[in-house]
């Protein structure tokens, strides 16, 4: 299991232990606003995609990482994951979801940040991708402050609550990451 830590936060790799947790995050109205999965119908639909996380996780090759983020007094921030691409790539696609208590704390981007430090210097991978609606404009800053590029802006393609919503596609490479320092 990997652990991952940061100034104020602790990432814990997920079990279906989380599931309350996961489930009450995914249930919100405020972390579903640009969300493609919609909320839950129950705690079960929950389930069957941590369950299907949970077969991504112990694949070979792993195809996906997914962090639950802890304050440093254990209070539940957020998921922060991380989508494998075709291991000859060395890609991955990043994503998170914060629980609106820990908003406007700047721990989006403290999380962003550790885990495009894993990426690139444990998991040793070239590019990390991210995308988000162009209405996130927390989100927008989130990844942008972290280093990442808006690389393109994309028409249409996320299904949000029965309408089709235009997203913008960041992307930052191993090499810009480690100029940033």
């Amino acid at each position: 299991m990997v652990e991952l830590r940061t100034d104020r936060l602790v990432l814990k790799e997920f079990s279906l232990t989380n599931l309350e947790k996961i489930h009450q995050l995914h249930s919100l109205p405020e972390t579903d606003r640009f969300n493609t999965m919609g909320i839950p119908a129950s705690i079960e639909e929950t389930g069957k995609v941590l369950e299907k996380w949970m077969e991504e996780i112990v694949s070979k090759p792993r195809k996906r990482y997914v962090f639950c983020i802890y304050s440093e007094s254990n209070d539940f921030v957020g998921l922060i994951g991380i989508n494998m691409g075709k291991p000859a790539y060395r890609n991955a696609e990043l994503w998170y979801k914060i629980h609106p208590e820990f908003w406007n704390r700047g721990f989006a981007t403290e999380v962003v940040n550790q885990i495009l430090h894993f990426c690139f210097n444990v998991l040793k991978l070239h590019r990390i991708s991210a995308g988000c609606a162009v209405e996130n404009v927390a989100s927008i800053r989130v990844l942008e402050k972290s280093g990442m590029r808006k690389e393109g802006h994309c028409r249409k393609i996320l299904p949000i609550r029965g309408e089709w919503v235009d997203n913008y596609e960041f992307a930052i490479l191993e090499e810009d990451f480690l100029q940033k320092g």
